[in-house]
């Protein structure tokens, strides 16, 4: 079941951003882009060529290579849903899942700032300055789980253990999954930390860092950032929802549906309110580590 919900997450991880500009799009009355718009991107991309400045070096062309090659190790950790294990499962691979996160951070900001662009190394900063404020609150809103079910493996603490543990610690993991959730926004450069539909390279913070990757390079990129994005999602859906079921099919079903239903909260968010002052972000994420740090607390103490 591993392998079989990692390779429908490599096929329907693109449709997540279309999800998400939808939801937006029906909360204010639009029509929106197609579901399917990011499958045309791709498509499209990967169909021409890539231009390269004479400054930049081998490690801008590995950037996108190294960005999706870690994201998609990181999808083998995380658990499908629906009470089966993720493909890859083993003590303390929660930590694994953040630091590659983090590997495929630091290939995108290097890759960045190779360019020599101003632009860039602007985004770069935000990045990893806002990154140092989101790993924390991501890595502790984990490990309340894993206090509260008594597993350190991402797949055994969303497991069958959770409901039980959202019994005796029902407070605690709620707090840990709002953390998680605005983790993830952050994460995956949503509003209201970043704004991925933005033109003004002023306030752009991710896309900032990708303006000079064409072609086939910035289709890895788009890929690797919907990989993220369901990858994180499902980490949500998992733990907000912890459905079990037997059959396989009947597992998968509850496993896309979650991962889905995460994708519409985002977009309920992003058409709920606008994109954040930048010094107000820091504010936010630093109250996101402090809700999960509270829940780790209450988890010891109870």
């Amino acid at each position: 079941m591993g392998l079989a919900a990692y390779a429908l997450a490599l096929v329907l991880a693109p449709l997540l951003p279309g999800v998400v500009g939808r939801t937006r799009a029906l909360m204010a009355g639009r029509q929106g882009a197609p579901l399917l718009q990011l499958y045309r991107d791709l498509g499209r991309l990967l169909r021409k060529g890539a231009v390269y400045s004479r400054q930049s070096t081998l490690i801008f062309r590995a950037g996108p290579v190294v960005l999706l090659a870690a994201v998609a190790l990181a999808l083998l950790l995380v658990p499908p849903g629906g009470g089966a294990r993720a493909a890859v499962a083993f003590p303390a691979d929660l930590v694994v899942f953040v630091a590659l996160l983090a590997l495929a951070r630091f290939a995108t900001v290097l890759a960045a700032l190779d360019t020599g662009s101003s632009l860039e190394g602007m985004g770069a900063s935000r990045e990893l300055f806002f990154a140092a404020l989101t790993e924390p609150a991501l890595l502790l809103a984990l490990v309340v789980v894993a206090r509260a079910s008594g597993h350190v493996s991402l797949s055994a603490m969303l497991g069958g253990e959770l409901p039980a543990a959202w019994a005796r610690h029902g407070v605690a993991l709620g707090l840990a999954a709002l953390a998680l959730f605005v983790a993830v926004l952050a994460e995956n450069a949503r509003v209201p930390v970043d704004d991925p539909a933005t033109h003004l390279e002023l306030t752009m913070i991710h896309e900032v860092m990708v303006l000079d990757h064409s072609g086939p390079d910035l289709a890895l990129i788009e890929y690797a950032a919907a990989l993220k994005l369901w990858a994180t999602s499902a980490l949500v859906a998992s733990l907000v929802v912890p459905v079990r079921a037997d059959a396989a099919w009947l597992t998968a079903l509850v496993a896309t549906a979650g991962v889905l239903g995460v994708a519409v909260a985002i977009g309920m968010v992003e058409s709920a309110m606008a994109r954040l002052r930048l010094e107000r972000v820091p504010q936010l994420l630093v109250g996101a580590g402090v809700l999960a740090a509270f829940a780790l607390v209450l988890v010891v103490a109870g």
